[in-house]
């Protein structure tokens, strides 16, 4: 019905704005108040959440009457899932190591402790969250998740301003992020978003010389995960960089005086080994828990990575290859983007591989830290064309593997 009101009418002819042009214009005030870098990490992160929100729905409810479905590896995987929470837009996003991060969330520090294997930020994190939640550590487990990934858009919008040195190709950069083949994952109950924020936050604060920042983020990345202390090499490279590489003895007090921080991100680490010490009465307690639980151990990295291409089954080749990819991508862009961070991605994809073939299954996950990738396809993809057919790639390789990982064969990608 239109409001034929005489005041209405009056007010119209009036040339006064209605309710509904009120409100428009309060929203785009409000919108406006946003920072930019802002904006765009939030229109990101919103788009991902819809997508894949209504995707993964969608795609369980049509899977629920394939026959065969779970596979019997995974069968007891959908039980699991429903006693986390019966919303399957919350319960979607926890499978396997998800569901022991719920366990460490809850596991009480008076009591004994046998879970070593998995460094404790992300779960810790959640602790407090949860507390607030209600004592829900799922919920909690996936803001924390969030909150991260929202972060790691904006650090990563910020700091491809700086290596990239325009906008534009910032915004490509962060665009690829959201688009690389898992990056899925950065919404499930998994440290991939929290890792990659601290490391995209600490190369951010490198950039802009604020060295005790880099520290104390170094400090919680080293917390985060086992190949969080290796990131003070790229990031002292930054510091060389900064001064040109120079070795005279007045500039190694400057390394000294400015890097010294570097040293709290493999003090990150040894405060996990402490933690292993003080409940298991040994330093070394998630290397045994590992090689134990898993049968990892340390190998060549490269033989790993010639075993899987000419040893194992297809889904091993399939999962190197996408190694060999990123290598590839960011050993040509090596010009474009800087030693330190060819340095950091090459590590970011050895350290996994170095934990021998037990870590083809997680591959896929763990390239996604190897951020770098994204910053040489942002300097490749200036031209419009170029990146649109980049992107629509990228986003339909993700999807098919989102399926896959909705499907219940995550192991092909956890």
């Amino acid at each position: 019905m239109v409001d034929r009101t005489p005041e209405t009418t009056s007010a119209r002819r009036a040339g006064v704005p209605g309710p509904a042009t009120r409100l428009r214009t309060g929203a785009g005030a409000l919108a406006a108040r946003v920072p930019g870098h802002w904006r765009y990490a939030l229109a990101l992160f919103v788009g991902a959440k819809v997508v894949f929100g209504v995707l993964g729905v969608l795609a369980l409810t049509a899977w629920d009457e394939v026959p065969g479905a779970p596979p019997a590896d995974e069968a007891d995987t959908r039980a699991e899932q429903a006693a986390i929470s019966p919303r399957r837009w919350i319960s979607m996003w926890f499978a396997w190591d998800a569901l022991i991060y719920d366990h460490l969330a809850r596991e009480p520090l008076t009591g004994p402790w046998d879970d070593f294997a998995f460094p404790l930020l992300y779960p810790f994190l959640a602790r407090p969250v949860a507390v607030l939640l209600g004592g829900d550590t799922a919920l909690a487990l996936l803001l924390v998740a969030n909150v991260a990934f929202l972060l790691l858009l904006y650090y990563a919008l910020r700091l491809g301003e700086i290596v990239l040195g325009d906008d534009r190709s910032a915004r490509r950069f962060t665009r690829y992020l959201v688009l690389l083949p898992t990056a899925f994952l950065f919404q499930a109950a998994l440290t991939e978003s929290l890792f990659l924020c601290l490391a995209v936050a600490a190369f951010y604060y490198a950039e802009r010389r604020r060295w005790l920042v880099v520290g104390l983020v170094g400090y919680l990345l080293g917390l985060s995960r086992s190949v969080g202390f290796l990131v003070a090499l790229p990031l002292a490279l930054v510091l060389l960089r900064q001064h040109r590489y120079r070795m005279a003895p007045r500039t190694l007090w400057t390394y000294l005086r400015s890097g010294w921080p570097l040293l709290l991100i493999p003090a990150g680490w040894l405060t996990f080994m402490a933690f292993c010490r003080w409940k298991g009465g040994d330093w070394f307690a998630y290397k045994h828990a590992q090689e134990k639980g898993w049968g990892i151990r340390v190998q060549d990295p490269l033989r790993v990575m010639w075993h899987g291409l000419t040893g194992g089954d297809g889904r091993d080749a399939v999962r190197v290859w996408f190694a060999v990819a990123v290598l590839a991508v960011v050993l040509a862009g090596f010009r474009r983007i800087g030693l330190p961070y060819v340095v950091y991605a090459v590590l970011m994809v050895l350290a996994p591989l170095s934990m021998g073939p037990p870590v083809y299954k997680s591959l896929l996950r763990y390239l996604i830290a190897a951020f770098p990738v994204c910053l040489v396809l942002a300097r490749w993809t200036r031209n419009a064309g170029v990146d649109v057919w980049l992107s629509v790639t990228l986003a339909l390789l993700q999807g098919v593997l989102f399926v896959v990982w909705l499907t219940y064969w995550t192991h092909f990608i956890i």
